[in-house]
């Protein structure tokens, strides 16, 4: 309980967003060591076409313009823990945010119960809007993106804010615990 309020964010029973700001340093730096480098979302954004027609690579339902709108919208908004708009957002708020906007089924606040949504995907078989999970804190799952393409996925990072990172990155290949896909 935060103010009266009870805050749930990334993962409820996630201590590294709970704990004081000289961890949330350590993280930040962990992270800038293990390669997470962000990826040029200028080169991206205006080069990322809708597939081919004929190839059914979106989920049933998912806009594709809307989600990539959204995200552009929200690229650069600080982390907050809790947060759930353009003055600080989390994991999970930016993964529910992004979902609403585009009339998806609304998912839960919290990143372990968003991971109880949807069905399993293979990591060779994401696609375009599915959720991807990973574990950075030792309690599975701690964090949650929305994934793009070609291994981009859009996320809520403690170091950078919204932004987007390659699930090739060291960070996040030795944390990622599985996808999810949403749909109506």
């Amino acid at each position: 309980m935060l103010f009266g309020l009870a805050i749930q964010g990334c993962s409820t029973s996630s201590p590294r967003f709970t704990t004081t700001p000289a961890k949330d340093s350590r993280v930040q730096d962990e992270e800038r060591r293990l390669d997470d480098v962000k990826v040029d979302t200028d080169s991206f954004v205006s080069t990322s076409t809708p597939p081919p027609a004929g190839i059914a690579t979106l989920p049933a339902g998912l806009d594709r313009d809307r989600v990539l709108l959204d995200i552009v919208d929200l690229l650069g908004t600080p982390y907050r823990y809790g947060g759930t708009d353009r003055d600080g957002i989390d994991c999970s708020g930016f993964t529910a945010r992004v979902y609403r906007g585009a009339s998806l089924p609304e998912l839960p606040r919290s990143t372990r119960e968003q991971f109880s949504k949807g069905r399993p995907v293979k990591r060779d078989a994401l696609q375009f809007g599915d959720l991807v999970f990973f574990n950075t804190t030792g309690e599975s799952p701690s964090h949650v993106g929305v994934f793009i393409e070609d291994d981009v996925f859009a996320h809520a990072s403690v170091t950078f804010g919204v932004t987007l990172s390659s699930l090739q990155s060291t960070y996040y290949r030795h944390r990622y615990i599985g996808a999810r896909r949403v749909v109506r």
